[in-house]
């Protein structure tokens, strides 16, 4: 019998999916999957099947992270020749993104969605056992609320085949992924972290509903706080997760041993790849630093109010790279002869060729920055956290502090702040919640769901006015799906 190495499978599905090929089949055998006809028939079998569907999963980082320069976190100025781009990071910072120069910003995540969910569909036709088959709707429920967040009224799409699928409303949708998650609620496991590390289990069911309710007023416009209440008093109180002592070890390299995440996506730099936010950040001369095979790109980093909102004495400031720069034996580093000093100031989304530019903006380490990586295009090993704990208490406290709750909105809400090192909060606002939700998200991508709850989204920031209608709230629907799909609708505005 033929014995089939089931990571190399997953990792070539992984990259199939992606258009790529996989060759190298060396990898050390942890596992095998015999490929006789009735592999799949049972619980076990049916479950190691779904494996190869979770690489879709790994691309929300990828698809999430261009498009947090729509937010007051994250600014991409163009630094002479380097991240001109057709101006595409001008038009996502400033709110005038196009759905036809721009389509495929958006075409990426909308395909990243429907290609998820129609592999999901094609492979829920083969499946006998209920939890998997709970399992893999909770997933599919994920990815349609994601399409629905970004786009509004989008496809339900729960099977195969068919003419060209109907355009939902948002409202139509929210029903659909509620309906799917607590239909499917009772059949999904508890097991939290081993093999259950990365998948959909009770409490990312939990968790999707939460942001579901906490997000209810803006997709229905009916508030549904209570309920996120319930979902997050389900997580906090399961004694499954507590919040990590020191914030930076939810995003070290071997961030698997968390005991705060609810949901990650695994990374790795030789098998699971595509996981590099230190290369859109750091200056090239970086590579020095930390000894990378290759210069970064030096392009992300932080607007300069946003930086400035981290107090000094808070934990998390920690997360940011500004001031004088050094190479790995503490030489100090310089750029066209000029001392290489990393300011916070971001005085131009568009600066002419020279030093100034190069070095303008606050860098981000949030994740532990991999030296001596000599990976192909420096892939790192961290995983990216999808949900954590310390998300679900500020959740929480929001939702308290809507319904008039304030004393337990300061109880959740000092918890985060204890581990930063700040004060409590005597007295809470919105508006402080919000910034406090930025110092402890940044660039989780999470920012752009929050500020429109918030009502902040179209509000003027640096280089940008206020936006003249809310339209922006929604992404364009594709260009290219309009295309394909002659039901499909665009959104208002564009």
């Amino acid at each position: 019998m033929k014995r089939i190495n089931i990571k190399v499978l997953m990792g070539c599905t992984a990259l199939l999916l992606a258009g790529q090929s996989c060759t190298d089949l060396t990898e050390k055998t942890f596992d095998v999957l015999p490929t006789s006809g009735n592999f799949g028939s049972t619980p076990a079998q049916q479950a190691a099947l779904i494996g190869p569907l979770y690489n879709g999963l790994g691309d929300y980082w990828s698809n999430m992270t261009n498009l947090n320069t729509v937010t007051d976190e994250q600014i991409v100025p163009t630094r002479g020749g380097d991240w001109k781009d057709g101006d595409n990071w001008v038009r996502l910072y400033t709110h005038t993104w196009d759905p036809v120069t721009d389509n495929g910003q958006f075409n990426g995540p909308w395909t990243w969605c429907y290609n998820n969910i129609t592999a999901i569909n094609q492979q829920l036709g083969t499946l006998t056992d209920p939890s998997t088959i709970a399992e893999l709707k909770v997933l599919r429920a994920f990815f349609h609320y994601e399409a629905m967040d970004m786009f509004g009224n989008v496809i339900i799409s729960s099977q195969l085949g068919g003419a060209s699928p109907e355009q939902s409303t948002r409202a139509q949708v929210f029903a659909f992924v509620e309906k799917e998650i607590l239909d499917n609620y009772s059949a999904l496991k508890e097991t939290v972290g081993g093999a259950y590390y990365g998948r959909i289990n009770k409490y990312v069911a939990d968790m999707i509903l939460a942001k579901l309710y906490l997000n209810a007023q803006v997709y229905t416009g009916t508030p549904r706080w209570q309920d996120a209440i319930t979902r997050l008093n389900t997580i906090i109180n399961s004694g499954k997760f507590t919040l990590t002592s020191d914030f930076f070890s939810n995003f070290t390299t071997q961030n698997q041993t968390s005991t705060e995440t609810i949901l990650a996506t695994p990374f790795s730099s030789t098998k699971r790849t595509g996981f590099r936010p230190q290369m859109q950040t750091l200056h090239y001369l970086h590579q020095l630093t930390y000894n990378l095979g290759q210069a970064p790109w030096n392009g992300f980093c932080a607007v300069t109010e946003f930086y400035n909102s981290f107090d000094d004495k808070d934990v998390r400031k920690q997360m940011w790279i500004v001031g004088p720069q050094f190479d790995a034996a503490g030489k100090a580093l310089t750029d066209d002869g000029v001392p290489l000093v990393l300011t916070p100031e971001v005085s131009s989304l568009v600066f002419p060729a020279g030093a100034e530019g190069r070095r303008a903006g606050a860098r981000y380490r949030k994740y532990q920055i991999q030296a001596n990586n000599r990976a192909q295009d420096s892939w790192q090993d961290n995983d990216f956290v999808i949900y954590r704990l310390g998300d679900a208490y500020l959740m929480r406290a929001e939702a308290n502090l809507r319904l008039g709750n304030t004393a337990a909105a300061l109880t959740d809400a000092n918890i985060i702040r204890a581990r930063a090192g700040m004060p409590a909060y005597t007295s809470l606002t919105l508006t402080e919640l919000l910034a406090e939700r930025g110092r402890e998200l940044a660039w989780e991508y999470h920012r752009r769901q929050d500020m429109i709850r918030f009502g902040t989204f179209g509000n003027a920031k640096r280089f940008k006015p206020a936006d003249a209608d809310n339209h922006w709230t929604l992404y364009p629907i594709p260009r290219d799906q309009l295309s394909l799909n002659p039901k499909l609708k665009q959104n208002p505005g564009y």
